[in-house]
């Protein structure tokens, strides 16, 4: 007798097109909204972002076209520009792998990344805005770049393109393979690293020919075109290799990128940029891992809090090369821009001060580190504040010759200006957001928020107005 076994029909799974049509309408349910609301909305953020970046770029052009502009030398002016644009590409290459770059919303995480769908079926759309979003983008502050720097030909417009069209659609593509490397290789945080020392080299090679009365000379071909034909197969390249790595793209890759994205959302939203530091801070701190540890010397309560703000200070790297970038920076604004030198001078030492203000956030945000050091709190900031005050010192010195050659009365006011700027940031209390309201002819405007926000810059703008009525 022969029996026969029937089985079960195989289960299918919904594809990633029918899951991201039930999540909008699941969406949709909780946050209903026209098209037009969406669309008018994104009308409005366009027409905000053109109409001040015309403006920011208008007044750049102005500005570099102005007399006492034009009388440095060109190729000083021209390296200090390349210098500035691959430091820059640089920090942009970390940032962007800082967050991901591939993000997903907290609903995919939870539902459907840990589950079997096809990988590539859903982050394709993803990766297809990623990549046309980078590309554009860059294109178009490539562009921006281009005709704010002064010749405005059809033909440098349209090599500017190729050139930043090149470099997003390459970072972007190489950021989407080293997130789906796991651990991270290692030539992803080398090319970072590269890309800000080669900037750095160039930016010190200029300076130092400056001050010995010689200059780079000008590259016989412009670079745009070179960088825009060489990249163009390796944009190509990239991309393809990174359409073919999505399936490898794992939860953990996916989920990183979307906390710091989160947190710089919210940080941005609420004014607070308390919230994305404490992420950066413990990132940071996690990346170290295991230290050594040294005992302190004997002293008192004060001896030892200097001891470890000073071991703070030497764990934390990148502190130190944003002190020294924003001595460098300061001299290259010196070569190429000496029109604005005094006002780049103070915002550098406020931004290099501010850097080594980690143990002054640290203590003036915990009132249990407090109790548990003792003391005064008025002391213990005071003391987190003697490190950060012997930095600007020694900065602003470092920097003075390329303002004036010998320091006046006025500088002794400013460094302690921009002291207390720093240390006014570093002790900001948590943000508060029910102030007063004034009533403006524009809108109701939070003067608290304002005020908060604005606590430590305020003087520093401040320090500026004094230094220009001062000539």
């Amino acid at each position: 007798m022969t029996s026969t076994r029937t089985f079960p029909p195989a289960v299918v799974g919904p594809t990633p097109r029918q899951l991201r049509a039930r999540l909008r309408r699941a969406r949709r349910r909780h946050h209903p909204g026209s098209l037009g609301e969406v669309l008018t909305d994104a009308y409005v953020v366009v027409l905000f972002v053109a109409l001040y970046g015309w403006f920011a770029v208008a007044a750049i052009r102005d500005h570099l076209a102005a007399p006492q502009v034009t009388r440095t030398d060109p190729g000083d002016r021209y390296w200090i520009a390349v210098a500035a644009v691959t430091a820059g590409a640089g920090l942009a290459w970390w940032g962007l792998r800082l967050t991901g770059p591939l993000l997903v919303t907290p609903a995919a995480q939870t539902w459907l990344v840990s589950s079997p769908v096809d990988r590539r079926a859903w982050l394709l759309p993803r990766f297809g805005g990623l990549v046309g979003g980078g590309t554009i983008g860059v294109g178009l502050l490539a562009v921006a770049a281009a005709y704010a720097g002064g010749p405005d030909r059809p033909v440098d417009l349209g090599w500017a393109a190729l050139a930043g069209l090149t470099c997003g659609a390459t970072a972007t593509g190489w950021a989407v393979v080293a997130q789906s490397v796991r651990p991270t290789p290692r030539w992803a945080g080398r090319l970072g690293v590269g890309l800000s020392a080669a900037g750095a080299t160039i930016a010190v090679l200029v300076v130092l020919g400056h001050a010995a009365g010689w200059s780079l000379p000008l590259p016989p071909v412009p670079l745009t075109p070179v960088v825009g034909l060489v990249l163009l197969p390796v944009a190509m390249a990239s991309t393809v290799d990174a359409y073919r790595r999505l399936p490898r793209v794992d939860r953990a890759a996916l989920t990183t990128g979307a906390q710091f994205a989160n947190a710089a959302t919210t940080a941005a939203v609420l004014l607070d940029p308390s919230l994305l530091a404490a992420l950066v801070e413990s990132r940071r701190w996690r990346g170290i891992g295991l230290v050594r540890g040294r005992p302190f010397r004997a002293g008192g309560r004060l001896r030892v809090l200097l001891q470890a703000e000073v071991r703070r200070l030497s764990r934390r790297r990148g502190a130190l090369v944003g002190w020294v970038g924003a001595l460098l920076t300061m001299y290259a604004v010196a070569v190429a821009l000496p029109s604005i030198a005094g006002p780049a001078h103070l915002v550098l030492a406020y931004l290099a001060t501010g850097g080594l203000t980690g143990g002054l956030r640290a203590v003036s945000r915990a009132p249990g580190l407090r109790r548990s050091i003792g003391g005064n709190d008025a002391l213990l900031r005071l003391t987190h504040l003697v490190v950060p005050g012997v930095g600007a010192t020694v900065w602003y010195l470092a920097t003075l010759p390329a303002l004036r050659p010998v320091p006046v009365p006025l500088d002794a006011v400013l460094l302690l200006g921009v002291v207390t700027a720093a240390f006014w940031a570093g002790t900001r209390p948590a943000m508060r957001y029910g102030g007063a309201m004034v009533n403006t002819p524009f809108a109701m405007v939070p003067v608290d928020l304002v005020r908060q926000v604005l606590r430590g810059p305020d003087l520093v703008a401040v320090l500026v107005v004094v230094q220009l009525l001062a000539r």
